[in-house]
């Protein structure tokens, strides 16, 4: 027997003690609940922490630096705004 199917019986059973209007979570729902308000919390917490240790700045790849042409000298004149 599965234990589907023992709950399945067991169901009835309970539903006769069971008055709908006075179910609440209780002491252990709140419990549970504020554990993970507090784990969130922690977890939030660490993560300001360690993404206020990133740095954004981009270092430039090496690869694109030498990839690209030196100007020649006299190009330097004539270029505008320099």
């Amino acid at each position: 027997m599965y234990a589907t199917q023992a709950l399945t019986h067991l169901v009835p059973l309970a539903a006769e003690e069971l008055d709908k209007n006075k179910v609440t979570p209780g002491v252990l729902g709140f419990l549970v609940f504020a554990a993970l308000a507090v784990g969130v919390w922690a977890l939030m917490k660490s993560m300001n922490r360690h993404m206020g240790r990133v740095n954004f700045e981009e270092a430039p790849d090496p690869d694109a630096v030498a990839a690209e042409p030196a100007e020649p000298a006299g190009d330097k004149a004539a270029s505008p705004g320099k």
